[in-house]
C-alpha cells in the first residue's frame, strides 16, 4: 500500500454536522430512555414497526385473504370501519390527508358554485400545505380569523366575503390543540347553514374530540357535510385518511382520488396499521386525555414552584391529549436541556422540537399516550424541576 494511500485512511472522519449530532442524540435518548409521557410508532425503528403490525394485524383482519389490488380487499375493510364508526354513507381511504381534503373541497366548489372556501388563519391547509388549495385545486380561501380558538358563530354570520364550503379544523392544532363546546359548534354550523354554506371537518384529531364535546363520533360528525380522519396521528398507522360523507360524495371523490395519483397498487400494511389503531387506541384515547389534564396541571405546578418567571400551558385545561408548553428560553437551549435529562436521567420530558415565537420565547407540545397514564403529579412536578435545574441561570 502507497504512503499517500495510507495518510489518506488515517484521516479522521470529517465531524459530523451539529444538527445531524443532535438529531441522533435525541433518537437515542428517546429509544434508550426509560420514562416518556408518549411513545409512537413515529420513532420507532422499521423492525419495530414491522414486529408490531405483524403482532396486530392478525387481530382486525384475516391474513388468509388475498391482498389488496388498487383499493379492495382490506382497503375496502377499513373503508366500510371508519363508515360504521362515523354513522356516515361511505368512506374512501386515502394516501394522506392533503390529498383527501383538498379533493372534498374541489367536490363541494364544483356542487355549490363557489370556489371560496372560509377557513381559520391556522387551519392545515394555510399553514402547511404551500397553497394547494389555490395551486392544485384552483380554489380561493378567505380567512374568517386568526384569533387562537375557533371562529364563532357571530363571525359567520358577519364575514363579508361570500363562501361556498366552511372549513373546520377539530381540534385546531396550530392553536394548542384548541376545540370550541358542543353548543359554540352546533351555533357555528347553523351559521354557516344560514348562508348556505356546505360544512367540511378537518377531523385528523377528530378521534380524541369526543371527551371534551361530550358526544359521540356519528353525533359529531353528523353535524358537517363531510369530514376527514387520519390514521397516524392519534392512532398510531403508518399513514393514510379517510374521507367520509354521503355516497354520492364519496363515489366523486374516488374518481378524483384516481386523478391525483392516489390509487395506489398495494396499501395492505397502512390499511391493516389503521385498522389496529382503532381497535387498539381508539377506546384509550378518552383515558389520554382525561390524564393529560393531570399532566398540564401538574407541569404547571412544577414551573411555578422551580421559580421559572414566566411559562404557559395553554390550554390551562388541554382539550385533547394533547397541548402545549412556552417557557421564556431559546429553541436551541430547550432542546439541549431536554435531550441532556433524557441521557442523564433516562426521563425524557419533551422530546418533541421547540419553535421560536418570539424573542426568548419558545414552544412545545405535549402529547399523553399509554406511558403517560403511570406518571404521577408528583412524577411530573419532580421531572420539571429536574428539568429546570438544568436551564442556564435556573434558580438553584
Amino acid at each position: 500500500m502507497s504512503e499517500t494511500a495510507t495518510a489518506q485512511d488515517e484521516q479522521p472522519a470529517e465531524p459530523l454536522p451539529a444538527e445531524e449530532q443532535m438529531r441522533r442524540r435525541r433518537a437515542d435518548a428517546y429509544r434508550q430512555g426509560t420514562r416518556v409521557l408518549a411513545r409512537t410508532g413515529l420513532r420507532a425503528s422499521l423492525r419495530e414497526r414491522l414486529a408490531g403490525l405483524q403482532e396486530a394485524a392478525p387481530e382486525v383482519y384475516d391474513l388468509d385473504e388475498p391482498s389488496d389490488i388498487y383499493g379492495n380487499g382490506v382497503v375496502e375493510a377499513l373503508e366500510r370501519r371508519v363508515a360504521a364508526l362515523l354513522g356516515t354513507e361511505a368512506a374512501a381511504f386515502f394516501p394522506t390527508g392533503t390529498m383527501a381534503q383538498q379533493v372534498a373541497l374541489r367536490c363541494w366548489a364544483a356542487r355549490t358554485g363557489s370556489p371560496t372556501v372560509a377557513l381559520h388563519a391556522l387551519a392545515h391547509p394555510e399553514v402547511h400545505e404551500r397553497g394547494a388549495l389555490r395551486e392544485v385545486a384552483g380554489l380561493r380561501t378567505v380567512r374568517v380569523t386568526g384569533e387562537p380558538r375557533l371562529p364563532t358563530a357571530q363571525e359567520i354570520r358577519d364575514f363579508a366575503e361570500p363562501f361556498g364550503t366552511l372549513m373546520v379544523e377539530l381540534p385546531l392544532r396550530d392553536a394548542g390543540f384548541v376545540l370550541p363546546s358542543w353548543e359554540e359548534l352546533t351555533e357555528l354550523v347553523e351559521a354557516a347553514r344560514e348562508r348556505d354554506a356546505v360544512v367540511h371537518f378537518d377531523g385528523a384529531r377528530l378521534w380524541e374530540s369526543t371527551v371534551r364535546l361530550g358526544r359521540s363520533l356519528p353525533e359529531i360528525a353528523d353535524l358537517a357535510d363531510s369530514v376527514y380522519v387520519s390514521f397516524y396521528k392519534s392512532l398510531d398507522g403508518i399513514g393514510g385518511a379517510a374521507l367520509a360523507g354521503p355516497k354520492s360524495l364519496v363515489e366523486e371523490a374516488k374518481t378524483w382520488r384516481h386523478r391525483y395519483g392516489g390509487m395506489i397498487f398495494q396499501q395492505f400494511p397502512t390499511a391493516l396499521a389503521a385498522l389496529a389503531g382503532l381497535e387498539r387506541e381508539l377506546p384509550r384515547l378518552p383515558d389520554y386525555v382525561r390524564h393529560a389534564r393531570v399532566v398540564a396541571a401538574a407541569l404547571r405546578e412544577g414551573f411555578a414552584g422551580a421559580g421559572v418567571p414566566w411559562a404557559r400551558v395553554h390550554p390551562e385545561e388541554p382539550h385533547t391529549h394533547q397541548f402545549q408548553v412556552w417557557l421564556p428560553y431559546d429553541p436551541d437551549t430547550l432542546l439541549d436541556t431536554a435531550v441532556r435529562q433524557a441521557e442523564e436521567t433516562g426521563t425524557y420530558l419533551f422530546p418533541g422540537f421547540w419553535a421560536q415565537e418570539g424573542p426568548g420565547l419558545s414552544m412545545t407540545e405535549v402529547t399523553v399516550t399509554a406511558e403517560g397514564l403511570a406518571w404521577t403529579p408528583d412524577d411530573v412536578r419532580a421531572a420539571v424541576a429536574d428539568f429546570v435545574t438544568r436551564l442556564p441561570g435556573a434558580p438553584r
